[in-house]
């Protein structure tokens, strides 16, 4: 077959990739299934997807098409040929402002569609949890709902029309058709005319109508996917007297890319919703009080009802992005309803807020009533959002699997639906968690099963077997929006019974007579317990390494990556995660692919060294180390560090790269430049000189080299010691130890220097203890065991030193925060507790003067009035393990300065990263996304502030300006 791809590979003008890595990559989605496919396809053009349908027609396998991937049920999992058009079909075509439609291809992403149309006070409605990287094709192939589906509904009834390439390769539009252009439709040889015929002839039989209607859900169940909707199709003017035009789109939307491949999506837009929007986050004290509360919230025209439970809510108190966002939450609630109501003004929303917590209240349900608006509302929204990855968190081999998570009853039978859904569990020694779509009858359930164990496996399928009974006995729908796939196309027979499922079949047999697109999904499915992730029983060898892992191994960090793709997210988007993902859009460069890769090998390769595979190093390539998985993953996988373990582990089996020595070993290098700094900067910006260094060394001919201060800082402030007694002629306000970092000691002197003035002039006596240099370099290039004897000697030689009172503060970000984070990974178990306390009490410069200012021990009275604005790049690392907070309230002490942050992620540096020469291209384009335009738009005047030392370098290089520590930018500001 390796051939016949290669000749299929010639043919298209997109990438057809049929390698290891990139298979392995996309042989998984969110969901708990894997199937390595025979290749991954990016097309480019109609043309391309022709091509391969034709191929897929002529050998007789399946094309899949995928978007973003974050499917639950299977659906973009399979044997055939992967074809994503996530990649170049991403254009909105056209918008009528009046006919209030637009025109998309189906990559583009719904945020950034809403995104364009918000300037036209337009907006399409449904929104998924994965709304900031989920595409307009995947909403409609799994009929995607939404929290606010009590009013947009589902994606169904907003589609207008599309424009597709049938199963033979032909043109077809499918809109909606008067009767007698159905008729007309009918008439013919294609294989459009067939498909219409056939369905024609299925629902045009009494019998048939009559079985559909006694058969499928309630028609009051809105969220509904089981299935073809053959039975709203039913409810159209052909079949149905005075109901609407007939209109194939009814069953498109949750077809699973099983009928047809769509090129163009038209969509209906309304206009944006009521401005003003609060949330009534009523807190309860279990599952089933919250659930009887929502028959009450309804009532009173919510915009959203949505459940919080109490397993969510306890791993919000471990993911460092989320635990600020729970600051609304008064104890341990076992739930909580966030109720949204959007009104003309905020009056109107706390008439009705307040009208609905009296009728909960007299009804004695619910403890807390928290009323929040504005900028509180989007935190909330996120910690909702974030509950599938949040689940991720749990440590160990049990997870919250997805198997009965989708399904979706009448609002009124869901508090009884869930007990018995509970006492189904109960029996069996299982609990599940519970969030989401109260308002619309689904909450999405998460029983806790360890995959991995036979036993677990027996367990997935009987769970989903009960709970499809349970779900029939309700005439529910077993999906309400995450589709069937390959989860739930084998209950769909015991959903809508025999006769009716064979409808199912013979309306995929007129669609797709060869059976090429999404084969084997909703029917004609194989068992759901077969193609696992996870093999029962198992077993993995136990991995020596560097880091420490808590409760769990590395492999189990790895796997706690369970697809939801928020590293897909782009730069307008915001949030720095995953920066080689906003620049190159390709899924090999997510953190999602890395944790995949790693699984792969480090489950199932033979070699002694499992970590020892050029497919995990060649994903890896891109990872900037950036840190925004850490905090910006709901799943907390932090990646920067399986990164540097994997290069660890990899260096093992084939020896460290030269370059890699020499970057690791900046420090010693500077050391030995500061002899003669003059010289070292001669060979640094000699045009000759440097272009042969560079050239050996393996750096970007392009990118400028840093270059050394004509003194140490630790050679400055030694020799100044006589001094410092006339900082102050009082006693200092308290001793600060500074962190004299490599980067500040050699490179930015002037910052190290401008900081302790600083510090000085405002009354603190500074102290730089002896010890070593951070290991930053070390452990970026993975030589991990020489980064943990620098982490250990650092934590033996300061932790008698700092403490409360006497806090440790440090310059660069990256350098200052390894305390705070790799230090205690990389600690001995005899130093470990003292560093966790060390780290108590470790700041970056901009912390400690901002919780200086809070204290009211700084004041704006020591600084200029004059006006300035400054423009605020954060750091990565001050991003993902501190906050942009305390860099903006320094700078805005002055009393007229104004601080205005870039919303930018990452730099594009990172490190050395920038600097080598296979990577500078991809680190301007990062660069390029936000930050760098965003300088350039700076008015001269205006003050460019970037506490990292690699950062200020990219803007130097990248735009011409000079960037400035914010400590620099306030030591100017003294008066």
């Amino acid at each position: 077959m390796t051939q016949e791809l290669q000749q299929l590979e010639r043919q298209l003008e997109g990438d057809l990739f049929y390698d290891t890595a990139m298979r392995t990559l996309y042989a998984t989605d969110a969901s708990a299934y894997r199937e390595m496919p025979m290749a991954v396809a990016m097309p480019r053009s109609e043309s391309d997807i022709k091509t391969l349908i034709r191929f897929a027609r002529q050998r007789k396998i399946t094309l899949i098409p995928r978007t973003a991937g974050t499917s639950l049920a299977g659906q973009v999992v399979g044997s055939g040929i992967i074809v994503d058009v996530s990649k170049h079909f991403t254009r909105i075509l056209e918008l009528n402002e009046q006919e209030h439609w637009v025109r998309v291809q189906p990559g583009v992403i719904r945020d950034e569609l809403n995104l364009f149309l918000k300037s036209y006070g337009l907006f399409f409605g449904p929104e998924t949890s994965t709304a900031n990287r989920a595409m307009i094709g995947g909403m409609v192939g799994n009929n995607s709902c939404g929290s606010n589906s009590i009013v947009y509904r589902s994606t169904r009834e907003h589609l207008i029309e599309v424009k597709a390439i049938l199963s033979d390769g032909s043109d077809a539009v499918f809109r909606a058709v008067d009767l007698d252009e159905f008729h007309s439709k009918c008439e013919g040889d294609t294989l459009e005319n067939k498909i219409y015929r056939t369905v024609r002839t299925l629902l045009g039989n009494y019998d048939n109508q009559l079985e559909i209607r006694k058969e499928f859900p309630r028609v009051n169940i809105e969220r509904r996917n089981t299935g073809y909707a053959i039975d709203l199709l039913l409810e159209t003017a052909p079949f149905t007297a005075g109901q609407p035009a007939f209109n194939f789109c009814t069953l498109i939307a949750g077809s699973e890319g099983t009928l047809a491949f769509l090129t163009e999506i038209k969509l209906n837009v309304v206009p944006m919703p009521p401005k003003e929007t609060g949330l009534l986050c009523v807190h309860f004290n279990s599952i089933d009080e919250s659930l009887r509360a929502n028959l009450i919230a309804v009532k009173h025209r919510p915009s959203a009802s949505e459940l919080i439970d109490h397993y969510i809510l306890e791993c919000t108190k471990n993911n460092i992005e989320q635990m600020r966002n729970r600051f609304f939450v008064e104890g341990d609630p076992g739930a909580i309803l966030v109720v949204e109501f959007a009104r003309n003004s905020r009056e109107e929303v706390i008439a009705a807020a307040a009208a609905c917590e009296a009728e909960m209240r007299a009804a004695g349900l619910g403890y807390h009533f928290p009323l929040l608006f504005g900028a509180d509302t989007k935190k909330i929204w996120t910690l909702r959002k974030a509950g599938l990855g949040l689940l991720g968190n749990l440590p160990g081999d049990e997870k919250a699997v997805p198997v009965i998570e989708d399904t979706a009853v009448s609002v009124e039978d869901l508090p009884a639906y869930i007990r018995d859904f509970n006492e189904i569990l109960a029996k069996h020694g299982l609990y599940s968690v519970h969030y989401a779509h109260a308002g619309s009858g689904e909450i999405h359930l998460r029983p806790i099963i360890n995959l991995k164990t036979e036993e677990g496996n027996k367990m997935f399928r009987l769970i989903a077997e009960e709970i499809a009974t349970l779900v029939k006995k309700y005439n529910g729908s077993l999906s309400g929006e995450h589709g069937d796939g390959r989860l739930r196309g084998e209950f769909i027979k015991q959903m809508v019974g025999e006769k009716n499922y064979q409808l199912l079949r013979q309306v995929k047999q007129a669609w797709d007579p060869e059976n090429i697109f999404n084969a084997n999904k909703i029917v004609d499915t194989p068992p759901m317990d077969t193609m696992l992730r996870y093999t029962p029983g198992q077993t993995t060898p136990s991995f020596k390494t560097v880091f420490r892992y808590y409760n769990q191994d590395v492999l189990q960090h790895a796997e706690q990556c369970n697809g939801s793709g928020d590293c897909r997210k782009t730069h307008l988007s915001g949030g720095t995660m995953c920066p080689s993902y906003m620049a190159t859009r390709n899924e090999k460069d997510t953190t999602r692919a890395r944790a995949n890769i790693l699984r792969e090998f480090l489950t199932r390769s033979d070699k002694a060294n499992r970590f020892d595979h050029e497919e995990i190093k060649e994903v890896m390539d891109l990872c900037l180390s950036c840190k925004a998985c850490k905090s910006e993953c709901p799943s907390n996988v932090d990646m920067a560090k399986l990164k540097a373990e994997f290069l660890q582990q990899y260096y093992d089996s084939n020896g460290v790269p030269m370059r890699s020595k020499m970057i690791a070993n900046f420090s010693l290098s500077a050391r030995l430049g500061s002899m003669a700094p003059s010289l070292y900067n001669f060979a640094m910006t000699n045009k000759t000189v440097s272009k042969w260094i560079k050239s050996f060394a393996g750096f970007a001919a392009e990118r400028s080299m840093p270059t050394l201060y004509k003194t140490t800082l630790h050679n400055w402030f030694r020799n100044r010691k006589a001094d410092q007694a006339s900082f102050s002629k009082q006693a200092p306000k308290r001793r600060v130890y500074l962190f004299c970092d490599e980067f500040t000691n050699y490179n930015d002197v002037e910052v190290g220097q401008k900081a302790i003035l600083l510090l000085e002039r405002l009354g603190y006596e500074v102290v730089i203890p002896e010890h070593e240099e951070s290991g930053r370099s070390w452990l970026s290039k993975g030589l991990l065991r020489k980064g943990k004897e620098i982490a250990n000697r650092n934590i033996a030689a300061l932790r008698p030193l700092v403490s409360e009172e006497t806090p440790l503060v440090g310059i660069e970000p990256s350098a200052i925060l390894t305390f705070r984070d790799e230090y205690i990974d990389l600690a001995t178990d005899d130093h470990y507790e003292a560093a966790k306390a060390l780290a108590q009490h470790v700041f970056t410069i901009d912390e400690f003067i901002a919780l200086e200012i809070t204290q009211g021990r700084i004041r704006p009275g020591a600084f200029t009035k004059e006006k300035r604005h400054i423009k605020l790049h954060g750091h990565c690392q001050q991003k993902a393990i501190s906050s942009v907070a305390p860099s903006v309230q320094l700078l805005s002490l002055p009393e007229n300065y104004s601080v205005e942050t870039i919303p930018s992620g990452c730099c594009g540096m990172a490190g050395s990263f920038g600097y080598e020469k296979e990577h500078y291209d991809i680190s301007m384009k990062i660069g390029e996304l936000v930050l760098l335009p965003a300088v350039r738009s700076a008015t001269a005047d205006t003050l460019i502030a970037a506490p990292g030392t690699s950062c200020r370098h990219q803007v130097k290089d990248g735009t011409g300006r000079v960037a400035k520590h914010p400590v620099e930018i306030l030591y100017e500001a003294l008066v």
